[in-house]
């Protein structure tokens, strides 16, 4: 994976873990607002943006994760995680926990979708789509994509392979809440956009429910997309942590 490190080396470490079919540049507003108040560590997650790999599976992710964490924050950070990466934050809480000293839900599905292959087989049918600017530019407002981003989501978009886009989005709507993540006993924060669709707000219950001491927010006026909607408020959530 690629990772970028930013902010005060001094501080405390913040992993951002970014969601399907973007990069670590979705977290950049997030970057600006956050200044120096921590050490941030950003990956581009196998298959999106600069990274080389194609995506194959939550499991092999987290394990590398794990590894940039290991080697770059080895007592531990709070994990901050949206839509996919939110699932790897719970899988990584739930297998690492000696890793995560706090983690932060955003958006995270929960609950498998019931029929899945036929998702992913029309997925596959368009997936082609994905490299043309037209298309690209309508899946970017359904993601509140703003202006300073588009132009890294189109050319991400245009370059993420078949496999990456079947693999991802299939680890996606099957995941479910790992055994271990009832056992994660540092704090966490589980948010929910309050525009967003229902299976999210069961899933974020679902989270919540089956971590004892965690905490849910539903944040006004938002969608699938809290960190690039609401920048400033991420931002001082994530701050107000340390």
């Amino acid at each position: 994976m690629y990772v970028l490190e930013a902010g005060d080396v001094h501080a405390p470490a913040l992993v951002l873990l970014h969601g399907g079919g973007v990069a670590g540049w979705m977290w950049r507003p997030v970057l600006e607002r956050l200044g120096t108040t921590a050490r941030v560590i950003i990956p581009d997650l196998p298959g999106h943006g600069r990274a080389g790999e194609a995506y194959r599976s939550h499991e092999e992710t987290v394990q590398a994760v794990a590894r940039v964490l290991e080697e770059r924050a080895p007592h531990g950070a709070m994990v901050a995680g949206f839509s996919l990466g939110a699932q790897l934050a719970i899988l990584l809480a739930a297998t690492r926990p000696d890793l995560v000293t706090d983690a932060v839900i955003v958006s995270a599905q929960a609950e498998p979708l019931r029929f899945p292959r036929a998702t992913l087989g029309l997925l596959a049918a368009t997936a082609s789509l994905a490299r043309q600017r037209w298309f690209a530019r309508l899946q970017a407002k359904e993601l509140f994509i703003p202006e300073e981003l588009l132009a890294d989501y189109l050319r991400d978009s245009a370059r993420m392979s078949r496999a990456t886009l079947l693999a991802s989005v299939g680890e996606n709507v099957r995941f479910t809440l790992p055994a271990g993540w009832a056992d994660f006993k540092n704090p966490a924060l589980v948010m929910v956009g309050e525009r967003e669709r229902k299976l999210m707000h069961d899933s974020a219950r679902a989270i919540h429910g089956s971590l004892p001491g965690s905490r849910l927010i539903s944040v006004p006026d938002c969608g699938h997309g809290i960190p690039l909607q609401r920048p400033d408020l991420f931002a001082q959530i994530l701050a107000d942590r340390w």
